[in-house]
């Protein structure tokens, strides 16, 4: 793989929070286009791993590439302006806005001039958020609110991104109305990084795979293989 064909190449990541060393040596490469999960359980630095990446942490070090940019010393605000999107694991919805001003706050056209994921293809995507278009953020559900989370994200045009438990506390029926979105993110052609338990769904919606145990990479390539490898039960508790 070229370094052109990369969006983002991470490599040697250290990172800590205070006296705590929590990611050592972590390296991540996602190429334009391709789906790639993150597993590991609950404590062992993918949350840690996604916030270095963004520029969240501060205490970090390592080279974090952006589009061929240097971006290990940068801020948060500059990988959203090179076309990284985040859905955090809290949702971050606006609560005192309404699901209309929620999307149109954050649309802007994409790297290079793209605008297909519009407004109106947003509703038609979410139909429930249509539903719901003039409710504040604090009204919607949990669901509602994460649909709400990954729109606003699209309405970015990224080139990146970001899941963080996308499904995590929802009802079965709106997971799998989760579960279709991302599919339908994934075969437009945006690349994405993946958190999420349901590390089956993981592996079988995503290119390739790496699985975090301590902050340190112990499983990693083609989704397919990191499936069938004997060693996944352990490092996942399954």
């Amino acid at each position: 793989m070229t370094t052109s064909e990369l969006i983002l190449d991470a490599r040697d990541l250290h990172a800590w929070y205070g006296s705590s060393h929590v990611l050592h040596g972590v390296s991540l490469q996602i190429a334009r286009g391709e789906t790639v999960g993150l597993l590991g359980r609950n404590g062992m630095g993918k949350s840690t791993l996604i916030r270095t990446l963004l520029g969240h942490v501060t205490q970090r070090d390592g080279h974090i590439g952006l589009f061929g940019q240097d971006m290990s010393k940068a801020r948060p605000h500059a990988a959203a302006r090179l076309g990284v999107a985040y859905v955090p694991e809290g949702r971050g919805v606006f609560p005192n806005l309404s699901v209309r001003e929620n999307l149109l706050m954050a649309a802007r056209r994409g790297r290079d001039g793209r605008n297909d994921w519009t407004f109106e293809r947003v509703m038609a995507t979410f139909p429930r958020l249509q539903e719901r278009i003039a409710n504040m953020g604090n009204q919607l559900s949990g669901g509602e609110q994460q649909m709400l989370s990954i729109g606003r994200a699209l309405m970015t045009h990224p080139e990146l991104i970001i899941l963080d438990e996308a499904t995590e506390g929802l009802a079965p029926l709106i997971v799998a109305e989760i579960w279709r979105v991302i599919a339908e993110i994934r075969a437009s052609g945006i690349a994405t990084l993946i958190v999420d338990r349901d590390w089956r769904k993981v592996l079988a919606r995503s290119d390739q795979a790496l699985v975090l145990q301590k902050g340190q990479v112990v499983l990693s390539g083609r989704s397919a293989a990191v499936a069938e490898d004997a060693a996944l039960g352990r490092y996942l508790g399954v």
